[in-house]
């Protein structure tokens, strides 16, 4: 096994879209996620992307979005690392980096999927309307009322 270190994270720069599209085609198995991410940059949704780049590409990338509810909540929209850098830590990587971030700054990150994927990155668990729900800084109140993700998400948040 041959080690491999990427770069620094960093944010998205015009121009990465076509490799971010790429990179999560390859991460997921179809193209429904890179349409989403697409949509909510088109609506304005989006709050953030990072990259995490080698050489020549990109290895790993998160979005962030911005909620309906609760008001002035951030949502991981997706998280995607190369299948064969997966395994290594780099996810959990990127998303220590955004938990510390959230936690610094007192802005509230939500994510869904598996839970236990964030709790390792710094993520707490708090009761959401259908469920747990992984959130990095702050726990809004009125979170266990419900969340309204931006309508590009659809079912995907």
């Amino acid at each position: 096994m041959i080690l491999r270190f990427p770069e620094f994270s960093r944010d998205l720069r015009r121009g990465d879209e076509a490799a971010v599209d790429d990179l999560l085609l390859r991460a997921t198995g179809d193209a429904e996620t890179a349409r989403m991410i697409a949509a909510l940059r088109s609506a304005g949704d989006i709050a953030g992307e990072v990259v995490l780049p080698f050489q020549d590409g990109i290895v790993g990338y998160y979005a962030l979005a911005r909620m309906r509810a609760p008001a002035g909540c951030l949502y991981v929209a997706t998280v995607a690392i190369e299948p064969e850098w997966q395994g290594a830590g780099h996810g959990r990587r990127l998303m220590g980096v955004l938990s510390e971030w959230a936690r610094l700054s007192g802005q509230s990150v939500i994510a869904s999927g598996p839970l236990e994927l964030f709790e390792r990155a710094g993520f707490a668990a708090a009761p959401g309307p259908s469920g747990p729900l992984a959130v990095a800084g702050p726990v809004p109140p009125e979170l266990a009322k419900g969340v309204i993700y931006p309508p590009a998400a659809g079912s995907r948040a």
